[in-house]
């Protein structure tokens, strides 16, 4: 394509002047045109050849697109993808299961990043651990682990929410069946180690994308729930309890959602969003640590702005039964915790995240 660019903007420049030779350019399309198309059946035809003196055919090996994939001339780039980094010092559910949910920066087993892709992972304190994968491409396979049997039945998959649940006491016996609530769904229960409970859940019925991607899972290791954003000094009396990061769509969209309480009715959330194709947000009316904000009409939401595809949000004061509770977390607490967060200079580079 250079080289027919190349001739199509000489003929132009020469014809700066005067009429521009439509006939030419037509000629010279044509036969760079014939041209293309017999390098690319010669393409073929060494690829078809190499299939058949390797003896990669049918079921002896891997298919044509496979095998395209490998060869040079092949334009497919891979996904993109994020493993959270490991905590090294933390050991894996299989090891000591009763860690698992205790705390909600770390996650207790990961993936085999050569045989599953992350989509997103979650802590929720004193409840389990979730991870969202896919095996080469497939839907979306979510994998949630607690210390106890009593697995929360809500389920969110692919943006859409279920119930899970299973007539009488579950059985963890790593058989593959009709997921309850789901029409096509399928789900699986077992052990991997003693003390420890897993589930793996799908939306439609595929059982040998499920048995993979429960043999990517890994038992003995434990990996922080890293973000773009991360927390500072939280304010007086409170603690993380949630900690919950997207990157299904990476690198073009990555979220991440920090959940705060201090008391039963005294909740705060801080949520990030980079999204590659949108704009700036500018309008403001404060400032904190240095940067633009803006205090919400209701005045339960801070919002940082002016940081490049990027949002901020500060959520508290939540209101309960329609009305806000005596104690909440108040608009000083809110801009303390904002002044004080950490942002990746570039969100599309995992190893910047905190």
């Amino acid at each position: 394509m250079i080289d027919l660019d190349e001739q199509i903007a000489q003929t132009l420049r020469e014809r700066a002047e005067g009429d521009v030779d439509t006939d030419r350019l037509l000629r010279g399309s044509r036969a760079r045109g014939r041209r293309r198309q017999v390098h690319r059946r010669t393409a073929v035809g060494t690829a078809l050849c190499l299939v058949g003196a390797l003896g990669f055919v049918g079921v002896t090996g891997p298919g044509l697109d496979e095998l395209a994939g490998r060869m040079p001339w092949s334009t497919a780039t891979p996904t993109p993808t994020v493993v959270p980094p490991r905590a090294d010092a933390v050991p894996g559910a299989a090891t000591d299961p009763t860690l698992v949910g205790t705390d909600p920066q770390v996650l207790h087993f990961g993936l085999d990043p050569d045989r599953a892709r992350y989509l997103g992972w979650e802590v929720i304190r004193d409840q389990g651990e979730t991870v969202r994968l896919s095996v080469a491409g497939s839907e979306e396979v979510r994998v949630d682990v607690s210390r106890s049997a009593e697995l929360f039945s809500s389920v969110i998959i692919d943006g859409r929410s279920f119930e899970v649940t299973e007539a009488g006491r579950p059985t963890f016996d790593g058989s593959i069946r009709p997921a309850s609530g789901m029409a096509r769904g399928l789900v699986t229960l077992w052990q991997p180690a003693p003390g420890l409970y897993a589930r793996a859940v799908m939306l439609h019925g595929d059982r040998a994308v499920l048995k993979r991607a429960v043999e990517a899972l890994r038992w003995k290791e434990a990996r922080r729930c890293a973000a773009p954003l991360r927390l500072g000094a939280l304010p007086a009396g409170a603690r993380v309890t949630v900690c919950s990061v997207d990157v299904a769509s990476y690198p073009r969209l990555v979220t991440a959602r920090f959940g705060l309480q201090r008391a039963a009715r005294e909740n705060m959330s801080v949520e990030y969003r980079y999204a590659s194709q949108t704009g700036t947000y500018t309008d403001a009316d404060r400032t904190i640590g240095g940067r633009p904000a803006l205090l919400s009409a209701k005045g339960t939401r801070l919002e940082l702005v002016g940081i490049p595809r990027t949002r901020v949000i500060a959520d508290f004061g939540w209101p309960w039964d329609g009305q806000s509770p005596p104690n909440v977390f108040t608009e000083a607490e809110a801009t303390a915790l904002l002044a004080d967060v950490e942002l990746s200079e570039d969100p599309t580079r995992p190893q910047s995240w905190k």
